[in-house]
């Protein structure tokens, strides 16, 4: 897998226009916003470069910072897509809809989540119950999991992340974080935290492997079976830790963002969803 250029912080512009300068927050008739995941970014990215090179008198803002933050903001009418790599809470719901915002959602890739650790942990696999037992705080210690004698220190999202929130239903079994766990508000600082510190762990999006980290091989059927994430594994359903990825926005603003979502979902725009590191859905 190509290895991703990581941002450390959570916001990433990308912002085409004959050289003016515009508010991320908001947009026009010429201009597209999309706010959200982390997780869902680097689509967002590669995906908005490409269509502005055949659209040049249209600007398209990708910004960062969870999938609450973008879904707020297409509550708040602050972003025209919100990205995001979980379903909608209930209150969400609620909220929208006294809003009066009928939304329009589209999945435009498949994520495998990696669980990493720091390259010198000799640790290679976990079952989803050790992983659980780390996050809440009942494993403390790698040599209980079959590293060396070394305090585990663990990495999180924060709870605006929709990965936070797919992790503590999906792998966590909808237990608690530990209050020792350090949230990040961005993945890259959670891979660059994790390629500093020998006893550390966290998760993230396929798209941010590198060579800095580890991705562990993860069990679902208490250590029968063990599988490390990738396109592959993620294709044929046999990591367990996998989930969709989204494009919402409200079908007020459908025709002014159809043709790039359309794009996104083309050949071509699927093909740069598997060159980042997911699954294309197409």
């Amino acid at each position: 897998m190509k290895s991703l250029s990581i941002l450390l912080v959570a916001s990433f512009f990308i912002i085409a226009c004959s050289g003016g300068k515009q508010d991320a927050g908001k947009s026009n008739n010429n201009s597209i916003t999309l706010k959200g995941s982390d997780t869902v970014l680097p689509v967002g990215q590669k995906t908005a470069e490409s269509f502005m090179k055949t659209n040049p008198d249209l600007s398209i803002a990708v910004v960062g910072g969870g999938s609450g933050t973008g879904i707020t903001a297409l509550m708040d009418g602050n972003t025209d897509i919100a990205m995001s790599s979980r379903d909608l809470k209930s209150d969400e719901k609620l909220k929208l809809q006294e809003k009066s915002i009928t939304i329009q959602t589209h999945t435009i890739a498949v994520d495998a989540l990696a669980v990493v650790v720091n390259p010198q942990n000799q640790v290679t696999k976990l079952t989803r119950e050790q992983i659980e037992g780390i996050f809440t705080g009942a494993i403390t210690n790698w040599k209980d999991v079959g590293g060396e004698d070394l305090p585990i220190v663990v990495y999180s999202r924060e709870n605006s992340s929709g990965t936070y929130e797919f992790f503590k239903e999906h792998v966590m079994d909808k237990k608690n974080y530990a209050s020792t766990v350090l949230n990040m508000p961005a993945t890259g600082a959670i891979v660059q935290s994790i390629s500093q510190t020998k006893g550390a762990i966290g998760y993230i999006g396929l798209a941010y492997l590198n060579t800095e980290i580890k991705a562990l091989e993860v069990s679902y059927d208490s250590g029968t079976t063990f599988v490390g994430p990738s396109v592959e594994a993620a294709k044929n359903k046999t990591y367990p830790i996998s989930r969709p990825l989204y494009y919402i926005y409200d079908v007020k603003n459908a025709e002014k963002v159809k043709s790039y979502v359309d794009y996104v979902l083309s050949a071509d725009g699927q093909k740069m969803v598997e060159e980042v590191g997911y699954i294309p859905v197409q």
